[in-house]
């Protein structure tokens, strides 16, 4: 059977447990591509050049926007942030599904750009839940925290314009809701 490249866009607070889903994807759907966005902010001690981001000067980044290099992209907590086209167009020509892990306003832009785009919106359990998950991750700053916990509260306010919410209330039924959801878009 021939699939036809998909782009499945994953959007999410920052603690929503994002991260593991997607991951849990490519490890079960290995003929799918990662989007990997560039960005402006440091690397954490776990990520890597190339595989979790491409990590570009400010200087750079601000080619890129001006040569229209982006499909989307936006500044937060003082770092940009961006979906190369060249990425994703090639991946669509090759006939590769694409999986994207953006924030709420790119994956609208993404849709914009590729209507055929399945956006999912990986909501957590509450507000109150999300900043444990965030304090307990310890790996930002407290003004850090506190601009990603208003952020949160933004982004909430979006997921009613994604394809599909999964709350991620029980990480293990949230990646089998995930699972069936691309099962369904692949057939």
């Amino acid at each position: 059977m021939i699939i036809k490249a998909k782009l499945f866009v994953f959007s999410a607070p920052s603690g929503s447990g994002k991260t593991t889903i997607v991951r849990d994807v490519l490890k079960n759907y290995t003929q799918f591509a990662f989007s990997v966005s560039a960005t402006t902010r440091k690397r954490r001690s776990v990520e890597k050049e190339g595989i979790d981001y491409f990590f570009i000067s400010e200087e750079e980044f601000k080619k890129k926007i001006y040569s229209g290099e982006f499909v989307e992209w936006e500044k937060f907590y003082d770092y940009y942030y961006g979906t190369l086209k060249s990425f994703v167009d090639g991946n669509i020509q090759k006939g590769i599904s694409t999986v994207f892990e953006v924030d709420v306003k790119g994956a609208l832009k993404i849709k914009e750009a590729y209507p055929n785009s399945v956006l999912i919106f990986i909501a957590p359990p509450s507000i109150d839940e999300l900043k444990e998950r965030l304090i307990k991750r310890n790996t930002e700053t407290d003004e850090d925290l506190i601009k990603r916990i208003h952020r949160a509260e933004m982004e909430l306010s979006f997921k009613d314009k994604f394809d599909y919410v999964v709350s991620n209330i029980n990480l293990e039924l949230a990646k089998k809701e995930v699972k069936e959801i691309i099962e369904k878009e692949i057939s």
